[in-house]
């Protein structure tokens, strides 16, 4: 068992923590509310608004609890992901890194951090927190990560090997590491144990397949893909594999009723869709389309982004 450090402890330690060198978080220095470079050279900025009231009251309630009860780790992750939620990323890596400055072996922190470097396109510094993670939990059972904001069955779906895996892939897909990205997700097929993360990881499996040439088992894998699957939240992934598949229509997934996180998803989705079938010109206005969106911080916007960077 890890020796707890009172809370009041840590932030007195913390106080005083002005740049990103002395709090190691590694984060290169920006002007006042920018939070990012994108992989386009654009500024990206946020704006740091209170939560919805129902999820500030649901973090803070699980906060509380796990600050009572001795949990002080998971106190301080849900501080940060609160913080995320803001959208203050570069606060939120501050303080998962004043986190792991006093829990160094805890690799919950190290995956947060790893999410949220994702986040402010950082890559070579989130793939170092995923790795340090995986190391750290090698040989251990998994554990159930909570969510922010419960889904519509009350059913958390990931945990923190398979948020790990998942967001390893991605870092090494958006760098063009194909080969690595695939054995992150291939890791994660092998532990995920419902749909919704089996299509997440299929969906980004197959891309990376087929990124890296690899088109006999791009398609050996879709014959994982049914159209009928027990899908609570990756509706949209599920959908794009069934388009690549061949059974749905692309034309069907654009409704007017996506929201914005699902029209970045969407769109580099269909991007890519076109992108196999030879159709680059209509990709990259597709993935134009996402970029210009200005939602910044969805996976499928930073995919975009870096395609369009390639090009």
């Amino acid at each position: 068992m890890k020796k707890l450090i009172p809370v009041f402890l840590i932030f007195v330690a913390s106080f005083g923590c002005q740049t990103n060198s002395d709090n190691g978080s590694n984060l290169p220095d920006f002007p006042e509310g920018v939070q990012a470079i994108s992989f386009l050279g654009d500024t990206l900025r946020t704006n740091i608004t209170p939560l919805p009231e129902e999820l500030a009251v649901r973090i803070d309630s699980l906060s509380e609890a796990a600050n009572k009860s001795g949990l002080i780790t998971e106190h301080l992750i849900w501080e940060a992901r609160k913080t995320a939620y803001t959208g203050d990323y570069r606060k939120s890596v501050e303080e998962f890194s004043d986190a792991i400055a006093h829990f160094p072996d805890d690799a919950r922190l190290y995956r947060h951090r790893g999410h949220r470097y994702l986040t402010l396109r950082e890559l070579d510094l989130a793939i170092s927190d995923f790795e340090k993670a995986a190391q750290l939990f090698e040989g251990e059972d998994d554990i159930t990560e909570p969510d922010g904001l419960p889904n519509a069955e009350n059913k958390p779906l990931s945990s923190l090997q398979t948020n790990t895996w998942y967001h390893l892939g991605l870092a090494q897909y958006l760098k063009g590491n194909y080969a690595e990205a695939n054995e992150a997700y291939r890791q994660g097929v092998s532990i995920t144990t419902n749909d919704d993360m089996l299509a997440a990881f299929l969906y980004w499996n197959y891309m990376a397949l087929r990124k890296s040439g690899d088109d006999i088992s791009a398609g050996t894998l879709l014959d994982a893909v049914q159209e009928e699957m027990d899908i609570i939240e990756n509706e949209s992934y599920h959908h794009l594999l069934l388009v690549f598949q061949g059974t749905f229509k692309a034309d069907d997934l654009l409704d007017g009723n996506e929201s914005e996180l699902d029209n970045a998803t969407i769109g580099y989705g269909l991007g890519f869709w076109h992108s196999i079938n030879g159709r680059e010109s209509r990709a990259t206005q597709i993935w134009r389309q996402v970029y210009d969106s200005g939602n910044w911080a969805p996976f499928g916007f930073i995919a975009s982004e870096a395609e369009l960077a390639r090009n």
